[in-house]
């Protein structure tokens, strides 16, 4: 597992986006940032769940958050502009975007894969993530270190059987984050990172291997280190580089 032991105060002030923001990952991010100081926008397709998020981070007291309800299966441009216009607005400054959500798709060889779900899993796992941050690059270039975390996969490392669509859409994003730290080294103190979270106890993890015992797995909760490391301050000078989770 990652070790990296955050300061309360990492976040303090900053501004951070979060797709999928309202269950799993996305949400264990969203608590976690806001724990260490972060205004974090929330970002999804299911009010209600970041309707909860939002309240349980007000419980806490945290910095107050924002909610922007976007399905980003059917996001336009237009969509992407009016959020980048909110957020400057709003808070006139960007610090972190983390690409949280995906959708895992059909498990089936891929002369059996149906393209309509090709091109949904590509939308939402691949071009959402480019066409977002398109749009966020000039909020972001506003910040002194701003961090860009797009999500990876095992199987974006290395194909797999059967995994389709999914596979071949994290492999594209390890290839759009590296070239986006390449574009931006040296023009700006953005940088852009990639996480495997590994096996981990969520409702995709479920799907996808639904005879698994999920006892066996690390919480989203757990695996929160390498992201706040990768969010804060002390990983400035680290960019075009993918992250492992659940390794040391």
């Amino acid at each position: 597992m990652f070790k990296y032991d955050a300061p309360n105060a990492l976040l303090n002030d900053e501004v951070i986006l979060i797709t999928g923001a309202g269950s799993g990952i996305g949400k264990a991010a969203a608590l976690t940032f806001a724990r260490h100081g972060a205004t974090v926008i929330l970002l999804g397709r299911d009010i209600k769940k970041l309707e909860s998020v939002y309240d349980e981070i007000e419980s806490n007291q945290w910095p107050m958050p924002a909610i922007f309800p976007l399905n980003l299966e059917t996001a336009t441009d237009h969509d992407y502009a009016n959020l980048a216009e909110t957020i400057e607005n709003e808070f006139g400054h960007l610090d972190g975007v983390l690409h949280n959500a995906s959708l895992l798709g059909e498990l089936k060889p891929i002369g059996q894969y149906p393209t309509e779900t090709w091109n949904r899993i590509l939308q939402v796992n691949l071009t959402a993530g480019f066409m977002l941050t398109r749009e966020m690059l000039p909020l972001l270039r506003q910040s002194k270190t701003a961090s860009v975390i797009f999500t990876s996969s095992g199987v974006g490392h290395k194909g797999r059987a059967n995994w389709g669509a999914y596979s071949v859409s994290k492999f594209a994003t390890e290839g759009l984050m590296q070239v986006l730290a390449d574009e931006e080294d040296g023009v700006s103190s953005i940088r852009f990172n990639s996480i495997n979270p590994g096996g981990t106890r969520t409702a995709m993890r479920a799907s996808a291997f639904p005879g698994e015992n999920p006892e066996n797995l690390p919480t989203a909760e757990e695996i929160m280190p390498v992201y706040l490391y990768l969010m804060g301050d002390e990983s400035q000078s680290t960019s075009g580089r993918a992250f492992h989770a659940q390794q040391g």
